[in-house]
């Protein structure tokens, strides 16, 4: 915290001075803790002739670590190959002219029959996000969520938009994790 200017300071002291307390019990009023003044400011030295005038060291910045990296991530194949639209979905799920509900059952059973399936991705169309307060796009927006809670979420390794071919914005990849034991990719 850096100390108060002189203008400050005299602006805090006619501030403290109209201030009130309120006292329970109309007792005595304990007086304000004292404000310290400011220090003053340190001398400036010249800098020798040719030298480069240096700044006052700023003090160390706090780094915070970084996040780590999220649960859902692919290595880059098979990042590039869903961004080029390269992989082909084992298996495709439509919520289309689905209620909230609905979708949410259509979406649970998907996800069943691709893990029974051995799926490795599983192309889920949702309907293009729509904007904030327009009352359209409910399952979209509940899509993350219901992925999340879902009893499937152990065997989803990432979810990715679609690449335009397959949907784009309006649809989904859901990328399952292999089976254990399986080497097929």
């Amino acid at each position: 915290m850096r100390p108060l200017s002189a203008e400050e300071q005299a602006l805090w002291t006619r501030l403290v001075a109209t201030v009130r307390p309120l006292t329970p019990g109309g007792g005595q009023a304990v007086a304000p803790p004292a404000v310290p003044a400011p220090a003053p400011p340190a001398p400036m030295r010249a800098a020798p002739r040719g030298a480069a005038a240096r700044p006052a060291a700023a003090p160390p910045r706090t780094v915070s670590p970084a996040p780590p990296p999220p649960p859902n991530t692919l290595d880059g194949s098979w990042d590039r190959k869903l961004a080029r639209g390269l992989v082909v979905p084992d298996l495709a799920v439509d919520l289309h002219g689905h209620s909230l509900d609905g979708a949410y059952r259509v979406l649970d059973a998907g996800l069943a029959e691709a893990i029974a399936r051995g799926a490795r991705v599983l192309l889920l169309v949702t309907g293009r996000p729509r904007a904030p307060g327009s009352g359209r796009g409910a399952i979209r927006a509940a899509v993350g969520d219901w992925l999340a809670a879902s009893r499937h979420a152990g065997a989803i390794a990432a979810v990715r938009t679609a690449h335009p071919r397959h949907g784009g914005a309006g649809a989904l990849y859901i990328v399952l994790r292999r089976p254990r034991g399986s080497r097929i990719s």
